[in-house]
């Protein structure tokens, strides 16, 4: 190379600093005129205004011609998660109250086990297992079930007798110790308002237990997690399931009724009255919706408030 390209290339070199410095003060240079024309023009300042208030504010967008809802439930919440997992509360109603929960218990059940279980591992039932309220699942006395087939019964119709087993006979564990796990998981997702002193959601009888609580905004938080497990989604969305003989039926009444849905789950207490959570898609594959009813005051009502609630929101929204 000869001494007169080396100096070619070496004051090259040294002059892109200055180059690239007078190329970002035009740009600078460019975006002040262009906000100081912008500034005195207000009709185009507000449409720029405008826009950039619609650009921050990604549908869906309230439509004002439609009413507010009106729902009987003591609480209830509807949110969407879109693709990107940013939030959107589309409905709330006292959904920072603090409720009993029944069956949506299950949910944090399902979850602790997913978390800290070996799902191919059998259980045998026991006596005390088939001996818990209610008749749901159709366990019997001696029978060696995996753990993945027992969240069938455990979701699809809310059985107590498969909670009861998966707490206490798996493998060393004890409802104490299932329970401080539930505790433990509560925490670690921040439920900062939920309580949870049972694998079932079963009122207290007298003071063996406390009533297990939850709000609605932390039944959406519980509920966002899960959507990380598809076996969960798989199974809520089942209507019913016989690979083991007994067919079991989901007690989501909504299933067949209502498009759209991932998956649901339902609880009635006598001291919780009807809950109801329910997954949809939302309207034009914006996402995800999730909605949440607490404390209605007829088992059966909670499908009807659902209902209610998924219908004004998709109506209520431009999409």
């Amino acid at each position: 190379m000869t001494k007169r390209i080396r100096f070619l290339l070496i004051a090259l070199i040294l002059s892109l600093p200055f180059w690239w410095a007078v190329n970002g003060l035009e740009k600078n240079l460019n975006d002040i005129f262009f906000w100081q024309e912008i500034s005195k023009n207000s009709q185009v300042f507000t449409a720029q205004a405008l826009l950039q208030e619609q650009l921050n504010n990604l549908k869906p967008f309230r439509d004002k011609n439609v009413g507010d809802l009106e729902i009987d439930a003591k609480s209830a919440i509807s949110v969407l998660i879109d693709r990107w997992g940013k939030e959107k509360i589309l409905f709330e109603k006292d959904s920072d109250l603090q409720l009993p929960i029944a069956s949506l218990t299950k949910l944090m059940t399902a979850e602790v086990i997913l978390e800290n279980y070996d799902l191919a591992k059998e259980i045998t039932i026991s006596k005390e297992a088939v001996k818990q309220e209610g008749n749901f699942g159709k366990l019997e006395i001696g029978a060696k079930l995996p753990v993945d087939y027992l969240l069938y019964p455990l979701l699809l119709e809310s059985s107590n007798d498969a909670a009861y087993a998966l707490a206490n006979d798996y493998d060393g564990m004890t409802e104490r110790k299932f329970v401080e796990l539930m505790r433990q998981t509560a925490e670690k997702l921040g439920l900062q308002d939920s309580f949870f002193d049972n694998p079932t959601g079963l009122d207290p009888e007298e003071s063996k237990t406390q009533l297990n609580y939850s709000t609605a905004q932390d039944l959406v938080k519980l509920t966002k997690v899960l959507l990380k497990q598809s076996l969960i989604w798989d199974i809520l969305s089942t209507q019913t399931f016989d690979i083991y003989g007994p067919e079991l039926i989901n007690s989501n009444e909504l299933l067949e009724e209502m498009p759209g849905i991932i998956g649901g789950k339902t609880g009635y207490t006598e001291m919780a009255g009807g809950c109801m959570i329910l997954v949809t898609r939302a309207p034009e594959n914006l996402g995800k919706i999730i909605s949440v009813v607490l404390g209605t005051d007829e088992n059966g009502k909670r499908f009807a408030e659902m209902k209610r609630l998924v219908d004004w929101v998709q109506s209520a929204y431009k999409w």
